[in-house]
């Protein structure tokens, strides 16, 4: 990290806020370009996390070379003295694209926004990553046993549900739990959380159709799909093709208004399993202006005997746009929560550190800290269903 970039850090230290049962510090930014570096020009931005069997905290940047050309990157983590993260040591790329579904006729393409899990059944880290295909965005799938090597799965197949199609649809912000889940039939499976992009969904095109009876608001939704033959047939072949869908949540808050999608992977706390999403709302707007949007971070928490229940959703954000490295950048007003990391390591079960995109151009990180107990109403209010 440059000079400068850690004199902002300090001046961006521990600005809390207060939302509902949860508190988050901003402790600052961990990673952004470096100078000269081209692939890095245009961002990093949006990373995985994972612990190594060493016991290191490794990110997974998505790193945005000229011509919105990105690959997943691999860095190590650097913390002060209190603990808290200050800065990123750069260990390469982990990623880059090479398979025919990470890359377009015209030369572009890309390896992007990664999740990482250690699924303990399958003593394997699984990445899930979205694949700029020659047919759009497709959710990607790797294993890795060391977190240095990457096996590719290729892309992740869904069945229909209910006569909706999710093949052949664009799909981002998938990550999968960490432990086996039981499905609708009770069978424990592989579960993956995911963002498809049915048509009339996306974020513009809620914005220009508010009132239209063309956008199912069912449809602009987080949804668990499940893979019931992970768990007993654990070959990589297994892996990557899931059914049995079940609509986790819709939008309800005018901060997510637009559209929500997954965030950080999903990881067990007292309360069941915490989720960071992100939402999106329109920002005021003068006459003639094209749309503005702003991506801010929320929370829900899943019932840990069975995650297709929501027990608690903020009903505010944790995390807004609001420092000038998250209003200013490649997209401006954006806050993207991607990578989570439980601090046992100083002995705090209940202490995470969430990475974040900021504006697409940085990496910034807070903390947040799970409330000893939940809100009662604000439990009973947060259920969409």
């Amino acid at each position: 990290m440059s000079p400068n970039a850690s004199s902002r850090r300090s001046s961006l230290a521990w600005a809390r806020r207060t939302v509902g049962d949860f508190q988050l510090q901003r402790i600052g930014v961990v990673m952004e370009p470096e100078a000269g570096n081209p692939l890095e020009a245009e961002g990093v931005l949006n990373p995985a996390s994972a612990r190594g069997p060493d016991g290191q905290l490794y990110l997974f940047p998505r790193l945005v070379g000229k011509g919105n050309y990105s690959r997943i990157g691999m860095a190590r983590v650097l913390f002060d003295a209190a603990g808290d993260p200050k800065g990123v040591e750069r260990l390469g790329v982990a990623l880059e694209p090479e398979a025919d579904y990470e890359l377009r006729p015209n030369g572009s393409g890309g390896c992007e926004d990664p999740r990482i899990t250690f699924v303990e059944p399958l003593r394997r880290y699984v990445m899930t990553y979205t694949a700029y295909s020659p047919i759009g965005p497709r959710i990607a799938m790797a294993i890795s046993e060391d977190l240095l090597q990457w096996e590719r799965l290729g892309l992740v197949t869904f069945l229909p549900h209910e006569g909706l199609e999710f093949d052949g649809v664009d799909d981002k912000d998938a990550s999968v739990f960490p432990i086996a889940i039981p499905d609708p039939t009770g069978q424990l499976s592989m579960a993956i959380m995911h963002r498809p992009f049915f048509p009339g969904t996306r974020p513009e095109e809620v914005a220009a159709h508010h009132a239209s009876s063309d956008v199912d608001l069912s449809r602009q939704s987080i949804w668990i799909s499940y893979c019931s033959t992970a768990m007993a047939d654990c070959t990589s072949s297994q892996l990557r093709h899931f059914g049995l869908h079940h609509r986790l949540a819709t939008p309800l808050k005018s901060w997510e208004q637009l559209k929500i999608g997954g965030g950080a992977p999903p990881i067990l706390t007292r309360h069941g399993w915490l989720s960071v999403y992100h939402g999106v709302s329109e920002m005021r707007r003068s006459a003639g202006c094209t749309t503005k949007l702003r991506y801010s971070a929320g929370v829900m928490v899943l019932s840990e005997e069975a995650p297709d229940v929501i027990r608690y959703r903020s009903a505010e954000p944790v995390l807004s746009p609001k420092l000038w490295q998250e209003r200013q950048g490649t997209v401006a007003n954006v806050v993207f929560p991607t990578a989570i990391d439980r601090r046992d390591d100083l002995g705090s079960q209940n202490r995470f550190d969430v990475y974040y995109g900021m504006a697409d151009s940085r990496i910034g990180v807070a903390k947040l800290v799970v409330p000893q107990h939940l809100d009662e109403a604000t439990i009973s209010r947060s259920v969409d269903r």
